[in-house]
């Protein structure tokens, strides 16, 4: 199935006002969607008995820096059985330290591999995956301060008594005195 009639699929039965931007003439075809319409269009790929997108291979955050002001969430789908493959991208606005984290609905519901993923992205860039069943870190402690994958992260000097920020970056494992 061509990428446009995916998305005309997805148009059929979403509002337009949920799609941002659409590219086909990329190396990876994808839709950029609302936030809040991710679990229903997520549900519509996975579920319409053409698409049938059985497997989220991966999603990737990134973070478009504080001067840009916004965030993406980036999801690789595959159909298995019929061999297609579609990116879909959501942007919200990045926080400043004193405003709550950026939300985008969780599709954990919807597969299962996105709940590591999802739990990633909160831990390294922010994230927060509202309804998600286990939304805490998973690769750094719970008390560790900031987002490690944020363009303006500030390494914490001490974590419990043990240095973690080296000022001579040449030589990393060298013992300032």
């Amino acid at each position: 199935m061509r990428f446009d009639e995916i998305v005309a699929i997805l148009k059929a039965q979403v509002s337009e006002d949920k799609f941002i931007n659409m590219n086909a003439e990329v190396l990876q075809p994808y839709v950029e969607i609302v936030a809040e319409a991710l679990p229903a269009i997520a549900r519509i790929l996975y579920e319409h008995p053409e698409l049938y997108f059985d497997y989220l291979a991966c999603i990737t955050g990134i973070d478009n820096g504080p001067e840009v002001g916004t965030m993406e969430v980036i999801y690789n789908l595959n159909s298995i059985p019929f061999s297609h493959q579609l990116t879909l991208r959501v942007t919200v606005q990045r926080n400043s330290t004193e405003e709550e984290l950026p939300v985008v609905p969780t599709v954990s519901h919807i597969w299962r591999t996105a709940d590591w993923h999802e739990r990633e992205i909160y831990d390294l860039l922010g994230i927060r995956f509202e309804g998600h069943p286990d939304m805490r870190r998973i690769l750094l402690p719970e008390d560790w301060v900031g987002h490690p994958l944020r363009k303006d992260y500030e390494v914490q000097e001490y974590y419990h008594g043990i240095r973690v920020k080296y000022e001579n970056r040449d030589d990393p494992g060298a013992i300032d005195a």
